[in-house]
């Protein structure tokens, strides 16, 4: 077995040990936000671009337009 002499350690190795092993133990985790709860009945305001046929043959109904265009999107999504 060869004899390799071990590379000395110098003040700048030390520190960045002593560096690292701080902030293991002082970096927080990163924490995920509680995902918002939805609320039955309350709606938000978007702006939403679809085509112009999609939207006349929703507005060929008449009033109610946008509340069956939520009903068509939640059937899509699974939600209903």
């Amino acid at each position: 077995m060869s004899d390799t002499p071990r590379r000395p350690r110098t003040l700048s190795d030390a520190k960045t040990e002593a560096e690292n092993a701080f902030k293991k133990v002082t970096v927080k985790p990163v924490e995920e936000l509680p995902k918002k709860a939805a609320l039955p009945g309350v709606k938000e305001q978007v702006t939403l671009r679809i085509d112009q046929d999609v939207l006349e043959h929703f507005q060929d109904g008449g009033a109610g337009w946008q509340d069956r265009i939520n009903v068509a999107l939640r059937k899509a999504a699974g939600l209903a």
